[in-house]
C-alpha cells in the first residue's frame, strides 16, 4: 500500500507543487462545487495510479485540484463505496494519498436517509459522531505507527473546532444546519424498516453507505475532520414511498446550490480563523 501511495503522490505532485490544504469528497449528485474552483485542473479517476474508478449513479469519477479565494484545494467528484466491491484498503486509498502528502483537512459530504423523524429530504446535517455497522474496519491490518496505528482514538473525530467554523458559516449566510450522528450500513441493498427502528434506537440521526471508513482512514493519519450529510429521503418504514437511487439524484439536485454556498463560506471562516 505505501508503495502505491507513493505513485500517486508523485503523480500528483508533478502537476502542483504543494499538497491541498483540504481534500473534499463530494457525494451523490453534489459535484457542482468543484465547478466554482479557480485554476482547475481536471483529472479522471483511471489517469492517477492505484486509484479506484467511480461505479455509483452521480458520482463523476473525477479529482479537480485548483483554489477557492486563495486556498488550494482538491474535490473528489464522487467516491467509491464498500458496496460497488472495492476492498477497504482501495476505498480508503484517496485518504492515504492526501494524509500522507500533508493535506491537513478532510472534509466529506455525503447523501443520507433520515432516521429522525424531525429531519426531511433537503435538510442539511453537520456530522458530531458516527456508528460503524459495516462490519469491517479499514485499519484492520499489522500495526504500523507512522502509517496505520492501531488502536487510534476516536473520541473526537469530527473537529470540533471545524464544526464551530461550519456552523459560523451557516448563520453568516442563513443555511439552516442541524447536527447529528451517522450511521454506516454496507449496502447496496436500502436498509429494512426494522434496521432504521434499531439504528434510531441507537441514537443515529441519518444513514449512509459510506464517509466511515475514510473519516476512521484521516483521523488516523492525523487529519482534522468535518463532514455535512445532505438528507436525500426518509429512511426506510417512515412513509410507505418506496427508496430508490433516482430520488437520491433527484433530492441532491434541489439542495446542491444551498451545499455550494456553505461549502464555500466554511472554507472562507477557516482561512480566516486559521482553524
Amino acid at each position: 500500500m505505501q508503495n502505491k501511495v507513493t505513485e500517486g503522490i508523485s503523480f500528483l505532485s508533478a502537476l502542483v507543487k504543494n499538497p491541498p490544504a483540504a481534500l473534499v469528497v463530494l457525494g451523490s449528485g453534489l459535484g457542482s462545487f468543484a465547478d466554482s474552483l479557480e485554476n482547475k485542473i481536471v483529472i479522471p479517476y483511471g489517469d492517477i495510479p492505484h486509484w479506484p474508478v467511480s461505479t455509483a449513479p452521480g458520482h463523476a469519477g473525477r479529482l479537480v485540484l485548483g483554489s477557492l479565494d486563495g486556498m488550494p484545494l482538491a474535490v473528489m467528484q464522487g467516491r467509491v463505496h464498500y458496496y460497488e466491491g472495492y476492498s477497504m484498503e482501495e476505498l480508503i486509498y484517496p485518504v492515504r494519498v492526501f494524509g500522507q502528502w500533508g493535506t491537513k483537512i478532510y472534509m466529506a459530504t455525503n447523501a443520507v436517509g433520515g432516521v429522525d423523524q424531525a429531519l426531511s429530504p433537503g435538510d442539511l446535517v453537520l456530522l458530531t459522531d458516527h456508528i460503524n455497522f459495516m462490519g469491517v474496519n479499514p485499519l484492520r491490518g499489522p500495526d504500523t505507527p507512522d502509517w496505520n496505528p492501531r488502536f487510534p482514538d476516536m473520541t473526537t473525530c469530527y473537529s470540533e473546532a471545524l464544526a464551530e467554523a461550519a456552523e459560523r458559516a451557516a448563520g453568516e449566510l442563513s443555511i439552516p444546519l442541524k447536527k447529528g450522528v451517522y450511521i454506516a450500513f454496507s449496502g447496496p441493498s436500502f436498509e429494512t424498516p426494522a434496521e432504521i427502528r434499531m439504528a434510531r434506537t441507537l441514537g443515529a440521526s441519518v444513514v449512509g453507505m459510506s464517509t466511515v471508513p475514510e473519516v476512521i482512514a484521516a483521523n488516523a493519519m492525523g487529519m482534522k475532520v468535518c463532514a455535512v450529510s445532505c438528507v436525500a429521503n426518509y429512511a426506510a418504514g417512515i412513509t410507505c414511498d418506496p427508496l430508490s437511487g433516482d430520488e437520491v439524484i433527484r433530492e441532491m439536485g434541489k439542495a446542491s446550490g444551498k451545499l455550494v454556498s456553505l461549502l464555500r463560506g466554511f472554507f472562507r471562516e477557516v482561512s480566516r480563523t486559521n482553524v
